[in-house]
């Protein structure tokens, strides 16, 4: 079986980083006999360049939302020239919209409150999240707010929604662990914040289906998405 490397952001939050490390115990536990390692693109050692290099035999899977720089710039390098295959990353999933419309309670107003990034494919894909959101009946009104870069930002996005006359509003947490940014929700002015996706154990389920769909795939002898 080859090894899963699991590629996440990093945090500096204590809580977070305790979060990513149950995330890929899960993982393991699931799989017995995998060799699961866990390592980071940001903040946190040890950096995914400085474990391909020990696992020549392996699977990448980025526990990562989209398919944005991270994945297309931090891990393709680190995997260039080994042949090792780097799956989607999790997001955008059914998976991960099944898990916050199980979290969110009643209310009249949903903020999709994600990282924020200047990738116009990531925002596409957080625009779908929240389109897909609204259609699944989750909330009358479902609206993106972002936790840093270009606006709109979810205080002024729960903000916009009270001046329209919503008496309860929700924030849909789309963030993998705890942080800094997940921290700042709290703070927001909604009456009620998602957990991090990786309290939902179908996010362990969902990193297994990464893998086996690569270790299924038929091998090209080079590194790609699968």
């Amino acid at each position: 079986m080859p090894t899963l490397i699991a590629v996440a952001h990093g945090t500096r939050s204590a809580a977070g980083r305790r979060q990513l490390r149950e995330l890929a115990a899960s993982v393991a536990r699931r799989r017995p006999g995998a060799d699961v390692r866990l390592c980071y693109v940001d903040v946190q050692e040890p950096k995914v360049a400085a474990v391909v290099p020990t696992a020549p035999d392996a699977v990448v899977v980025p526990l990562l939302l989209s398919c944005g720089y991270h994945v297309r710039v931090d891990i393709a390098e680190a995997v260039a020239g080994t042949g090792i295959p780097v799956t989607a990353p999790l997001g955008p999933d059914p998976v991960l919209l099944e898990i916050l419309t199980r979290a969110l309670p009643p209310a009249d107003a949903v903020v999709l409150a994600a990282a924020g990034s200047s990738d116009p494919g990531w925002r596409a894909d957080v625009a779908g999240v929240a389109s897909r959101l609204a259609r699944s009946g989750g909330a009358p009104r479902v609206r993106v707010g972002y936790v840093s870069g270009a606006g709109p930002r979810v205080p002024d996005v729960v903000a916009q929604f009270r001046a329209e006359g919503a008496k309860r509003v929700a924030i849909a947490a789309y963030l993998l662990a705890e942080g800094l940014f997940y921290r700042s929700l709290r703070d927001a002015g909604a009456d009620f914040v998602t957990p991090p996706l990786c309290h939902d154990a179908a996010i362990a389920d969902l990193v297994l289906s990464r893998f086996d769909a690569a270790v299924t795939a038929p091998a090209t002898g080079r590194a790609e998405y699968v």
